[in-house]
């Protein structure tokens, strides 16, 4: 049934900017990251009190900072490569994050990256240690995607459902899927969720890979299914191999967590009775 009337961004009072200080500007963007970083880290340090975690309380300290350098460059390099080639045109650039501008994707690279170096550096199982990351990662799928939604942006594809939302920067008054918020939820809480209850409940954190091939399945699955619902990005609406760009670097993602997943599967299974 058609909507009479859409929901509109701009009747949420919502805004990019947080505070306003004078001349500096403080974007609800960065406050995500920030207590996207403070969230993980503290919950970090919660995961590994339990008994036969990979490393110390003292090494997540040590952790966090470099993971917050993965992200950031990663993520960076991730989105003007893919997505803005354009801009190493002017390499300078490419360092103005208060433009905005990341790659979730990119910034999974730059983690893995990161942890690859620690691991070897501490001689730290590196499957255990991203299992820890991975639990704590679903916050940062949330806070960034609420904030794409607070800045109104990153919006859906057209939709005729009664929660269609018309987001003013796309220019053509259409309601469109709020689809930050579906990945809030999807790729965050959802993953939050089920990764919880297997590390608290479960002996899911003694298996290296399972939380890793877990979390990257749901990420994996949300991110492709969603990419129908999400307005592809400018310039890459019609890729020749029918998949948008999300979809095809989600792909990936996928056949890794397939991989871990079999790879977990305690070897008893595969004995005859």
């Amino acid at each position: 049934m058609p909507v009479t009337r859409p929901l509109y961004w701009t009747d949420l009072g919502l805004s990019p900017i947080a505070l306003q200080l004078g001349p500096l500007a403080i974007h609800w963007y960065a406050l995500s990251y920030l207590a996207m970083i403070l969230l993980g880290w503290w919950y970090l340090r919660l995961l590994v009190r339990q008994p036969d975690a990979p490393m110390t309380a003292d090494q997540v300290d040590d952790l966090v900072p470099m993971v917050t350098l993965g992200v950031i460059l990663g993520g960076r390099l991730g989105y003007t490569l893919v997505y803005r080639p354009d801009i190493w045109r002017h390499p300078l650039d490419v360092l103005k994050l208060w433009e905005g501008g990341m790659s979730l994707h990119g910034g999974l690279v730059g983690v893995l990256v990161v942890l690859a170096l620690f691991a070897r550096r501490h001689r730290i199982d590196l499957l255990r240690l991203c299992d820890y990351v991975a639990c704590a990662t679903p916050f940062g799928l949330i806070l960034v995607r609420i904030a794409n939604f607070v800045n109104g942006e990153l919006w859906g594809r057209p939709t005729d459902r009664p929660w269609g939302m018309v987001f003013p920067g796309a220019g053509d008054g259409l309601p469109r899927h709020p689809s930050q918020l579906y990945e809030a939820g999807l790729e965050g809480v959802v993953m939050l969720v089920v990764l919880a209850v297997l590390f608290w409940r479960t002996g899911a954190r003694r298996r290296p890979g399972l939380l890793l091939g877990v979390g990257l399945l749901i990420y994996g699955l949300a991110r492709f299914s969603l990419e129908w619902f999400r307005q592809p990005d400018r310039g890459l609406e019609h890729l020749w191999w029918g998949l948008t760009m999300g979809q095809t670097l989600s792909a990936p993602i996928l056949v890794a967590s397939v991989y871990l997943l079999l790879r977990t599967i305690p070897a008893s299974a595969h004995r005859p009775a």
